[in-house]
């Protein structure tokens, strides 16, 4: 362990970059007269407001200013930020994919607004809006670095109205302070807008951002100054209770069995100070959470879908980002809270008997996240009751870094005799140092965590450094991760233990001054894996070489080429039907492929992206294709659809297969408050078809009455499966 804790140390001294050169800044002038939102900024106060203007390209170029500018106005009363924002366009083709709320913002013609209340380069608040009026909101974490760095299933209240003209459109926005939190007597925060303009293949900021960085990030920023003190940050006590009707079959047991059930429960969001959040909650339901997307895995280890439900959305990046800075393992995965496999493998609900979260700033510098819920026991998979908490305590270093340490427990209640496959406990600690630097051109993380069973308490480690050196031209990286083979986080993400690994990776972007190419990139990845339980023996050699076009029209492009060793240490089935003798554990195999994909325009009303790799596969072959389109019949509807097919031909006695998915979609949008889709998810690997039907009507702020319709049938037969029909109403009572 000596080698790790050197690791560890090497890389803390590492020092903070110097920023952009320019600060940009905008005052909000207070004001006490009304503002009817109507999208036509014609109150005479509108006139009186400083103009933000002057907006910096970052696509197709980032060295000038936009083709078409946008202007934006910010005012302000006790109660709320008003932003009017006219924005000049080439035409009135806009982009937009419905009039669903939170649409995706690199598919729509759409201007953002950030607000980094508590100015620490890490978190903010992101409002966003199309020209059709359309909202969506995000809470942005970890500086804005990555694309998953922002969390679009947060859902807070603020208006928006629209107006859109032959050569612009204008928004009109009033979000009230209420929905965000900062710090007492604020005199300023960071701020952006930034802005996609598909129908002009042009994006811009206010604050300039170089191409190398996410137009989000919040490296890049300037600052809006409140021309007097505000207040405290008062948000309402929300009251969110549910009633949900259930009528299901499932027909895989001896006798068709019928369900019938009411459910009431709900969750409360509860301010305390002007940081912090405590959310409660009840008997909760998440049964009008959208279905997951059914992927094939050819891989011998789970995969990480993302979490979707309220209840641990706010401040999520608190709990979740400890383990790995490339997020192959996460020490914290909410999603196994209330989520289980069941005797024959589908993923279904272990019952939230309710439980607390409380999280959020004490201030600029700390941030603490406090947890423990309670579940059900389910005897039919031998899980007992079990208490899941987490303490979090984080400090903000330097500009944007900063420090964090943890304590995980799960604790079993075992109550009905059952025989449980669980422990009665599993619990974790640990320290995480994330460093981004000013400029964010260094970014990197160094943890060391513990886990704890009973009489399993020696070892049981887990850590890693990583860093990132990242500039216009350059983008280089270096990660040690080390895992021990005791090591277990049951609320955590860990598809595998007992490995070190070792990668390095580097690319160097080019910039042609003409042609259609805007960009272009070569990369090469290189990652040895080792078991130190075996001696450190190698288990896995992986290199991935690639070259990245990205055009002037947005359409991307690529080549790869990759190479594989695997040594398997256990018995595998890349079909998972088990039909035939797995490849055998001890076994080593080396192979390669080839592959190519293409992402199209996406400001066209059909777009579609399609890729292929073919190659050996283990001591076989393999092929793989995936095609999707998307079409948009603007501003109603959009009709989707994706194919995935795999082929593995692996020598006797080993099971070759066809692996296929097929997933249309329907969304209709009737009007901004009422949502119509549709997925039907195919999948010969897992013989099942799913249908997934959701009727939504948003007849209040945040507040909805579903309809969701499920079916399930053997992709073999058609015989059904299971089959279920939700009615569920939620309302947000404002105390």
């Amino acid at each position: 362990m000596k080698k790790i804790f050197l690791l560890i140390l090497m890389w803390l001294p590492v020092w903070q970059i110097a920023a952009q050169s320019e600060l940009l800044f905008v005052t909000a002038k207070h004001t006490d007269e009304k503002i009817l939102l109507d999208g036509k900024l014609d109150e005479p106060v509108w006139q009186l407001a400083e103009k933000i203007s002057g907006f910096w390209q970052y696509f197709p170029t980032d060295s000038v200013k936009a083709r078409n500018q946008t202007e934006a106005r910010i005012l302000y009363s006790d109660n709320m930020i008003y932003v009017g924002i006219v924005a000049h366009t080439s035409g009135n083709s806009f982009v937009i994919n419905s009039l669903r709320r939170d649409f995706m913002g690199a598919e729509n013609d759409n201007v953002a607004l950030v607000f980094d209340t508590f100015s620490d380069g890490n978190t903010a608040y992101l409002f966003s809006a199309s020209p059709y009026g359309v909202q969506r909101e995000a809470l942005i974490a970890d500086g804005g670095a990555t694309r998953e760095s922002f969390n679009l299933a947060w859902d807070m209240k603020w208006q928006v109205e629209s107006t859109r003209g032959a050569n612009f459109y204008v928004l009109e926005a009033a979000i009230p302070f209420s929905s965000v939190k900062f710090p007492e007597g604020s005199r300023k925060w960071r701020f952006q807008i930034f802005r996609w303009d598909l129908q002009s293949n042009e994006q811009s900021a206010w604050a300039r951002v170089p191409q190398n960085q996410l137009l989000a990030n919040l490296a890049f920023m300037g600052e809006l100054v409140f021309e007097n003190p505000l207040g405290k940050s008062r948000p309402p006590v929300y009251l969110i209770p549910y009633v949900n009707g259930l009528a299901a079959k499932d027909y895989q047991t001896e006798q068709v069995q019928n369900t019938t059930q009411l459910s009431v429960g709900g969750d409360a969001k509860i301010a305390i100070g002007n940081g912090m959040n405590l959310d409660v909650t009840l008997n909760p339901d998440f049964s009008n959470v959208e279905v997951d997307n059914i992927v094939t895995n050819l891989t011998r280890f789970e995969i990480f879908l993302p979490e979707r439900r309220q209840f641990f959305i706010d401040n999520n990046d608190l709990f979740g980002s400890f383990g790995d800075y490339f997020a192959t393992m996460r020490t914290f995965f909410s999603r196994r809270i209330g989520i289980i496999t069941d005797t024959i493998g589908r993923t279904v609900e272990n019952r939230i008997l309710g439980g607390f979260r409380l999280s959020g700033k004490l201030n600029s510098n700390w941030r603490l996240g406090a947890m423990s819920i309670q579940t059900a026991e389910n005897p039919a998979n031998r899980i007992a009751s079990n208490n899941n908490a987490m303490l979090v305590l984080q400090r903000k270093v330097f500009s944007r870094s900063n420090v964090g340490a943890f304590f995980i427990n799960r604790e079993a209640f075992f109550g009905s005799g059952f025989q449980s496959i669980q422990p009665k406990y599993n619990r974790v600690v640990g320290m995480d140092y994330n460093l981004a630097s000013k400029d964010n051109t260094w970014n990197g993380k160094v943890f060391l965590h513990k886990s704890f069973q009973p009489d399993d308490k020696s070892g049981n480690i887990a850590a890693q450094a990583a860093i990132t050196y990242n500039t216009r031209f350059w983008n280089v990286a270096t990660d040690w991760l080390y895992v021990d083979k005791d090591f277990r986080s049951d609320l955590g993400f860990v598809p595998r233990t007992d490995f070190f690994r070792l990668g390095n990776s580097v690319a160097h972007t080019f910039y042609p001054v003409k042609g259609f190419i805007n960009r272009h990139t070569p990369r090469v990845v290189y990652v040895q894996i080792f078991s130190p339980s075996m001696g450190y023996k190698r288990t896995d050699q992986f290199v991935w070489a690639s070259y990245n076009f990205e055009l002037r029209n947005q359409a991307t492009f690529e080549l790869r080429y990759t190479w594989d060793y695997v040594y398997l240490t256990f018995p595998f089935d890349p079909s998972r039907t088990y039909r035939k003798q797995p490849l055998p554990a001890g076994t080593d195999y080396s192979y390669s492929r080839w592959g190519i994909s293409f992402n199209s325009n996406p400001t066209k009303k059909l777009t579609w992206s399609a890729g292929a790799s073919t190659g050996a596969f283990y001591n076989g072959k393999g092929h793989s294709f995936n095609l999707s389109g998307n079409l948009r019949l603007i501003p109603y509807a959009q009709i989707g659809l994706t194919a995935n097919y795999d082929k593995v031909i692996l020598p006797e006695p080993h099971a070759s297969s066809e692996m296929l998915i097929i997933s249309p979609r329907v969304d209709i949008t009737f009007s901004k408050s009422v949502f119509w889709s549709t997925l039907v998810q195919f999948s010969n690997q897992r013989n099942n078809l799913g249908i997934n039907s959701r009727l939504q009507w948003r007849f209040a702020p945040l507040s909805d009455l579903f309809i969701v319709y499920n079916d399930n049938y053997f992709a073999e037969n058609l015989a059904p499966r299971f089959r279920s029909l939700n009615l569920k109403l939620t309302y947000w009572f404002g105390i």
